[in-house]
């Protein structure tokens, strides 16, 4: 009786174990990454197919692959050379992490305030263009990442809310001089 109980507990801590490998290669290699495309040298955004990658980290090592690609359907055929760019750094090229160091040490463009830890689920920050429109992420192309950050500034999840009221409704706004 004792040998099957050890015999049970060493196959679940194995699969525990496996399952363990499994969600931290699965968290690694999910999301949308930007890459530069190795035909053209351009930006483009991948997403790997992380439980695929996922499966065969459990195997030995990851061997990525697209799922989905900016490029395709008339790049469809590559040899996803770009996959190496993301298997040297899969934390680098993530667009999360991208947008999350852009706002490090950055300050609202309107209130002036600092941003510090950034809850995307809740209060998510936004950008404002060249006209004064703020914008959610939500509404940025993936493709457009990197024009955006070099051509936008930060704006605070309060600051984003009032300036999309004040655009949306100028007829409920009153400004007031500050003294």
């Amino acid at each position: 009786m004792s040998y099957t109980v050890l015999i049970v507990a060493g196959a679940l801590l194995i699969a525990v174990f496996e399952l363990l490998r499994y969600v931290g290669a699965y968290r690694k290699f999910r999301g949308d990454r930007i890459i530069s495309c190795p035909e053209n040298h351009q930006p483009a955004v991948m997403r790997v197919a992380a439980a695929r990658a996922a499966m065969r980290a459990t195997m030995g090592t990851p061997h990525l692959q697209s799922s989905e690609c900016s490029r395709w359907p008339e790049m469809a055929g590559c040899g996803q050379e770009c996959s190496a760019e993301i298997q040297e750094a899969p934390k680098a090229c993530r667009v999360s992490n991208i947008v999350h160091r852009w706002y490090q040490g950055m300050k609202c463009l309107y209130c002036r305030k600092p941003f510090g830890e950034i809850h995307w689920h809740d209060h998510a920050p936004a950008v404002v263009n060249e006209q004064g429109k703020t914008m959610a992420w939500t509404e940025i192309p993936l493709g457009n990442l990197q024009h955006t950050l070099s051509t936008h500034w930060p704006v605070c999840w309060n600051c984003h809310i009032a300036e999309t009221f004040r655009r949306l409704h100028p007829e409920l706004v009153t400004d007031r001089r500050v003294h």
